[in-house]
């Protein structure tokens, strides 16, 4: 029996983050449990109000919007804010749009290390997770640049199976536990809910809302 479709929106800061939602969009439709079967209309666009001005949406639409909170400096505090600006002015659109905070502390990268394994020290420098991702994944990637190219990207990618995914919701919901157990102030912004401390991050929320309604979590 053919199974209904379900989209699922997303802009992205870069292709890393492009390539592992059609990577993710690509195993749950390859898995016969799923409920449905999904896509993810997902684009490469810094600014949220800017996605919103080129989609026709009838219903209510939720977008998550996957970016970096790159660091406390003053720089890219104002950085972040202003994309959380740009995410509440697209609700206020008139296009009857939900945008969700997909946010990582400091990089996406942190995601993707919590597939396989914990990452709950403090580091001081997005830099600091190459260590770790060569460590999880047995690579010996030069830098971050050289991780990020497309063809080693997806060989990571190549590592990873849904139960990974699952593994990684559940490490990341554990960072955010201790994070309020240590009463850290959970800032607000525009409505945005979100740590400065590293690590946290809410990218894993839409992933587990996605999982949730495939009925595989």
């Amino acid at each position: 029996m053919r199974k209904e479709n379900r989209t699922f929106y997303f802009t992205v800061e870069g292709q890393t983050e492009q390539l592992y939602l059609e990577w993710l969009q690509r195993i749950i439709n390859a898995e016969p449990a799923t409920k449905y079967t999904v896509k993810f209309n997902c684009k490469i666009e810094k600014n949220p109000l800017s996605r919103i001005k080129q989609l026709a949406v009838v219903s209510k639409t939720d977008i998550t919007h996957i970016f970096d909170y790159e660091s406390n400096e003053d720089t890219y505090q104002r950085q972040f804010m202003a994309t959380l600006e740009q995410m509440k002015a697209a609700e206020n659109s008139g296009k009857n749009i939900k945008y969700h905070l997909g946010y990582s502390n400091f990089t996406f990268d942190l995601w993707i290390i919590l597939h396989k394994a914990d990452c709950n020290s403090t580091l001081s420098h997005r830099g600091q997770y190459l260590e770790l991702i060569n460590r999880v994944y047995g690579e010996h990637f030069q830098n971050l640049d050289h991780y990020k190219k497309e063809d080693n990207f997806k060989r990571i990618l190549g590592q990873l199976t849904l139960e990974h995914v699952r593994n990684a919701i559940q490490r990341a919901k554990g960072i955010m536990k201790r994070n309020h157990e240590n009463r850290y102030i959970l800032h607000s912004y525009k409505g945005y809910k979100f740590y400065k401390e590293n690590p946290s991050l809410s990218v894993w929320e839409s992933i587990e809302k996605i999982l949730k309604t495939c009925n595989l979590l």
